[in-house]
């Protein structure tokens, strides 16, 4: 059974989504408003995304996250 956490920050307009609670580091993706956390092997941990309430049905976010997730 997998868990996640979700967490959001309503000042900072931040969404964070855990996988893991493995210890890793913040990387970037191909979109400016989405960072992806990943471990050392590269496994991804989960992802944050910044200015969550601008995005609509109009207008979503996409981006390739490309770290395998860890288990």
């Amino acid at each position: 059974m997998a868990s996640v956490k979700i967490w959001y920050d309503k000042e900072g307009d931040f969404l964070e989504v855990l996988f893991s609670e493995h210890l890793g580091y913040m990387r970037e993706t191909d979109h400016d408003a989405i960072m992806e956390r990943v471990d050392d092997e590269g496994n991804l941990l989960g992802f944050s995304i910044l200015g969550v309430s601008q995005i609509t049905i109009d207008k979503p976010i996409l981006a390739e996250l490309v770290a395998t997730i860890s288990e």
